[in-house]
């Protein structure tokens, strides 16, 4: 029989606690409670809000992208051959999800009082519609065919507002050519479907359209393109499957005497990944706070009980308990306490991130965090290990109070009133 586990347990079920100790302890089961909720729903909301911006850059551009070698930073791109060998072996690689074609060229709409500097995105018939169909607020996307192009494109709210444009509708395009010998040439597009990710950087300049329209644009024939675009199934292999790519690239030159360069989309909007790479710190605060202000106010318990049990700490060591066997009753004490936060703290914190994530109860504003809502990102791992931080936490941070049992000795805590 585990002596020091079932005292404990007399102290937590009899009516023993003295007024004082009372409110105290309950004040510590409230305050661990909310610090776990408070913990739940910062590492919920962070990671979910990390994940969706992620995703939602990711939609644009995918993870990586195949293009060529070119110390040119614009939106004119040199083209690379369609059938590149590297293809077929890279499709094949574990952990490639989807592999499709794209160009893109910069062009310029302008309004009878706005110029407005526009990103067109020529895509094929590979192109994964996904992400687009998730944020398309009216219309549809449109069905690219090898044989013939479309003058169907997807634009963005952005766009349409600017624009006053409705599905159906058509406007005009202007594209600069590269040599000064050309002249201007202009694209009627009629717009199929538009959508919304609240993502403004990319929402303010991103047009898709067939890529057939970007060849002709750029004098290329079919079987040029801007490049791949390779979407994997996880994100935090992104390196581990840059380098497997960059295998099957090579490091050579191509038969055609071009050269290929793979980055990824964090080498494509390092300033974005790395404000987003920033939020872990908030995280790592406000766990550290919420654990300190849950140990305190257990370190405060914890003391007012052992005033109050001065008499009980006498007696036992009278009777021969080590200090070891008493600290461990108050331990265990204290461990109850904070499992009791720690359900009702679970309780709360789940609670709240399951109501926010299917009915969007908390909104934002959209043009500051780019996106409507307060995501939700629940994982149970997560919980588990702010729970078991937390737990394991506390109770280390009552190790030292409870040292103060060494000192009190028997003969003086029987005559403690």
């Amino acid at each position: 029989m585990n002596l020091e586990l079932f005292i404990a347990r007399k102290i937590l079920s009899g009516n023993n606690h003295a007024n004082i100790s009372k409110p105290i302890i309950k004040i510590a089961k409230i305050a661990i409670a909310i610090s776990v909720a408070m913990m739940i729903l910062s590492v919920a909301i962070v990671t979910g809000f990390k994940s969706t911006i992620r995703n939602k850059v990711i939609g644009f551009g995918a993870h990586l992208q195949i293009v060529n070698y070119e110390i040119n930073s614009s939106y004119e791109m040199s083209p690379i051959n369609k059938a590149i060998s590297c293809i077929p072996s890279i499709k094949k690689l574990a952990g490639v999800k989807h592999t499709q074609v794209f160009a893109i060229k910069s062009g310029i709409i302008k309004t009878k009082d706005k110029v407005q500097g526009v990103v067109i995105k020529g895509v094929g018939s590979d192109f994964d519609w996904s992400f687009f169909q998730e944020h398309l607020i009216e219309g549809s996307v449109f069905k690219v065919k090898d044989d013939s192009a479309t003058t169907k494109v997807v634009i963005s709210k952005y766009f349409a507002n600017l624009l006053n444009l409705k599905v159906g509708q058509t406007f005009t395009t202007s594209f600069i050519p590269k040599s000064t010998s050309e002249n201007i040439r202009y694209r009627v597009f009629k717009v199929s479907g538009i959508y919304c990710t609240n993502l403004e950087e990319f929402d303010k300049k991103m047009i898709l359209a067939d890529i057939a329209h970007v060849q002709k644009l750029n004098n290329w024939n079919s079987t040029q393109i801007g490049g791949y675009e390779i979407s994997i199934h996880d994100f935090d292999n992104l390196q581990a499957m840059t380098e497997k790519v960059q295998d099957e690239i090579g490091y050579g030159f191509q038969p055609d005497g071009s050269k290929l360069r793979l980055q990824s989309i964090v080498e494509l909007n390092p300033q974005i990944f790395d404000w987003l790479s920033l939020l872990d710190m908030n995280v790592w605060v406000i766990l550290i706070l919420m654990i300190l202000v849950a140990g305190m106010n257990m370190i405060s318990g914890l003391l007012v009980i052992i005033l109050e049990k001065t008499n009980m700490i006498g007696i036992l060591k009278s009777l021969g308990a080590k200090n070891v066997s008493i600290r461990k009753i108050f331990l265990y004490n204290a461990a109850f306490v904070v499992g009791w936060g720690l359900f009702w703290g679970n309780i709360l914190g789940i609670g709240i991130c399951v109501v926010q994530y299917y009915f969007r109860i908390m909104p934002l504003n959209a043009e500051s965090y780019f996106i409507s809502y307060v995501p939700i990102n629940l994982q149970i791992m997560q919980v588990l290990l702010v729970n078991i931080g937390t737990l394991i936490a506390t109770v280390a941070m009552l190790l030292l109070p409870s040292y103060i049992i060494t000192g009190i000795s028997p003969a003086a805590a029987i005559k403690f009133e």
